[in-house]
Formats: structure tokens, C-alpha cells, sequence
């Protein structure tokens, strides 16, 4: 039997779940995203993915500042919703809220909790070297993630995935999952798993000043650094261009042979020496430049030993 959802949810990774819920007959009673948000060259107002996405679907769209007023919550009980579906919405819901629809709040986690609670859990296990990550739905509690845990899917991650790469292969992954969950929960045939109290770890948002590449790690751990933080803010270093400093961020790379001081450049081919082993570059961006490939930088810059990065 479909359900009258409530779907919260802001950026691109949310979409796919709305998508899936709409087509699978479930009724979207309302959809609350955050208030568009200037970008671009002109800095005109952007709605999010989320909304752009709802009102093609013809669903109304609301862009509360807050959720902890009287009048949020008479509005959000307004919709006559069974449950709500939320999918990195961006912001907290207070305990009035999650107690508004008789079945329920549930959430989609980038992550295999209690592992990487919070903000950024792809980035988070690829940079720290995760075999593995994945998605979960979970009935939401007043804790940072910390709500029973209903259903999982996993996925591994090898070392040539990227943050966005992970992010979408889990953003389909977890509309599929929470799908099957919205079915269970329609049939009271949904079953939840209390979190392990264990291996708890929380996935602080990303901070700008860590994102410069630090080569005297070992390839490895550069390489999944790299790719945690690819495409955004993306890792960098800096090479001297004419001799004025010059940004660059690596979007891409792999492991490479070859050894040196941390930072000398190896070859013609972009090969870095790290602390132990090195990396070769495949995708760059040079500061106010758009994603390029390795060899076409090198055409424009040419960099061989005895170069070194920053």
C-alpha cells in the first residue's frame, strides 16, 4: 500500500531517492529542501537539486529557516503525512518534529553506522583507507544518527574511487534501498537493529585548511586523500610557473613505482615521490582553470626531475 510521505532532503545524493519513492506510487505530500542560495558568475539564486527535481514532479516545496517553532511544526503536521523520508537535508529535526507522523522519520546514511556519523561520511572513509562503505536506512532518534537501523546495503571501495565516484554509486544504491524500506514499512513488516555501541566514528564536516597534500605520507595514504577530497575542495600543492606560486588540485591519481625525497618529481609523466612509494597524477586543475588531464597540463607546463611540488 503506498504511503503519504514528507521527503526532506537538499543536495544532488537526495534526488535519486525522491525519483524512486514518486515513481513507486508513493504519494509526496510535501518536499522540504534549504532556501536557494546564490552561485555561479552572477550570483543569482539557485534552488537546490532537491527542489528543482520536486517542482518538475509538481510537488509543493517548502524552505523553512527553522523547524523549532510552533508554527513549523502545526505546518509539517499540516501535510497528514504516515512518515517522513530524509536524505542529507541539513538540518537538525527537533524531537516535536519527529514525533509529527505516526510512523515515523527515517533517514538515508552514507555510511555503514555507527561508523561515520555526521556530515561527510563518503569523504570520510576514503580518505582514512575504509575497505568498504555503504548505505543505510535508519528511524531517526533526537542523537546524530544513532536511530535503529532498518536495512544496508554495502559497497566496497577500491583505491580508484573518488568521493564523487562513491557518491554515485550510493546515491541509486540507497534510493533502491529506501524504496524497499517505504514497502516494508507500508506492509508493518519493517524490522529494526539497535546500533553497536562500538566503532562508533564521526565524519567531521571538511575543513579547507586540511586539504593540501602532505607528501610525506605514504603513497597510499596520499592517493586515498586525494580521492576523499576530489571533487571538493580537492587536495592540492604548489609548483613554481615563471617563478610566481601556482595552486594545483589533484582530482585523480594512482600508485606509481619510483622513490625520492617526499615531493621530488620523478619523471615527465606527473610521478610524485611521497614518504614511501609515489603517485602519478592523471586529472589536475589549475587554479581559475577548468579539470584537465595530466598531459594536457604538461603541454603547457612541462615539469621533469630535478622539479619539486611544493
Amino acid at each position: 500500500m503506498p504511503l503519504r510521505l514528507i521527503f526532506m532532503g537538499t543536495p544532488d545524493f537526495a534526488v535519486p531517492t525522491l525519483l524512486a519513492l514518486a515513481d513507486h506510487g508513493h504519494e509526496i505530500a510535501a518536499v522540504y529542501t534549504r532556501a536557494p542560495k546564490p552561485a555561479g558568475r552572477g550570483m543569482k539564486l539557485q534552488a537546490t537539486p532537491v527542489e528543482q527535481a520536486a517542482r518538475q514532479l509538481g510537488i509543493p516545496v517548502l524552505t523553512p529557516k527553522t523547524l523549532r517553532t510552533p508554527e513549523a511544526e502545526a505546518e509539517f503536521r499540516s501535510h497528514n503525512a504516515d512518515a517522513a523520508v530524509v536524505v542529507a537535508y541539513g538540518m537538525i529535526l527537533p524531537q516535536n518534529i519527529l514525533d509529527a507522523v505516526p510512523l515515523g522519520c527515517f533517514n538515508l546514511h552514507g555510511s555503514l553506522l555507527p561508523r561515520w556519523r555526521g556530515a561527510a561520511p563518503i569523504q570520510r572513509a576514503i580518505m582514512t583507507g575504509d575497505a568498504e562503505s555503504g548505505v543505510m536506512v535508519m528511524r531517526m532518534d533526537a542523537g546524530l544518527d544513532t536511530g535503529d537501523v532498518a536495512m544496508a546495503e554495502r559497497l566496497p571501495i577500491t583505491d580508484a574511487m573518488t568521493a564523487q565516484d562513491l557518491h554515485d554509486a550510493l546515491a541509486p544504491l540507497g534510493a533502491d534501498l529506501m524504496v524497499r524500506a517505504m514497502g516494508g514499512l507500508s506492509r508493518g513488516g519493517l524490522q529494526f537493529t539497535k546500533q553497536s555501541e562500538e566503532g562508533v566514528t564521526y565524519a567531521a564536516k571538511i575543513d579547507k585548511a586540511e586539504a593540501r597534500i602532505d607528501w610525506t605520507k605514504s603513497a597510499r595514504e596520499v592517493l586515498r586523500h586525494i580521492h576523499g577530497l576530489s571533487p571538493f575542495p580537492g587536495a592540492w600543492f604548489e609548483i613554481a610557473v615563471d617563478g610566481e606560486p601556482v595552486r594545483i588540485k589533484v582530482l585523480r591519481c594512482e600508485l606509481a613505482k619510483g622513490s625520492g625525497a617526499p615531493g621530488d618529481v620523478l619523471d615527465d609523466r606527473l610521478t610524485i615521490a611521497c614518504g614511501a612509494g609515489a603517485i602519478r597524477i592523471l586529472d589536475l586543475q589549475r587554479a581559475g582553470k577548468p579539470p584537465m588531464k595530466a598531459e594536457a597540463f604538461l603541454n603547457g607546463t612541462p615539469l621533469k626531475p630535478p622539479a619539486r611540488v611544493n
